[in-house]
């Protein structure tokens, strides 16, 4: 997900990835990792184990999927929804039963 500011909880954050932010601390279901005052984005993300990328360029941040583990939850592949090249949400759900080829790339 894209952030702009690391000093609130982006909008989506819940949408995105099913932790929300309380004043318990992150929060996903009867799960809650503390979080220190004021809010900071990066402390989330290293809480949370989600990679951070910082674009100077564009004054933007890249908050990734959680990651760290040595072995995977499940072999279910988690919602995906990225947008398109108009902008739209394109949901990788949509493809199920059919073959796909995933290219990554990154200007850095």
């Amino acid at each position: 997900m894209i952030v702009d500011r690391l000093d609130q909880p982006p909008a989506d954050l819940e949408q995105r990835t099913g932790w929300s932010v309380k004043p318990e601390g992150a929060c996903r279901g009867e799960v809650c990792v503390p979080l220190p005052a004021p809010f900071d984005t990066a402390e989330l993300a290293t809480r949370l184990r989600m990679a951070l990328v910082h674009d100077e360029q564009h004054g933007l941040w890249a908050l990734g999927p959680e990651s760290g583990g040595h072995t995977l939850t499940s072999a279910e592949l988690p919602e995906i929804v990225l947008p398109d090249r108009n902008g739209r949400d394109f949901e990788l759900r949509s493809l199920r039963g059919t073959k796909v080829i995933m290219v990554a790339w990154a200007s850095w």
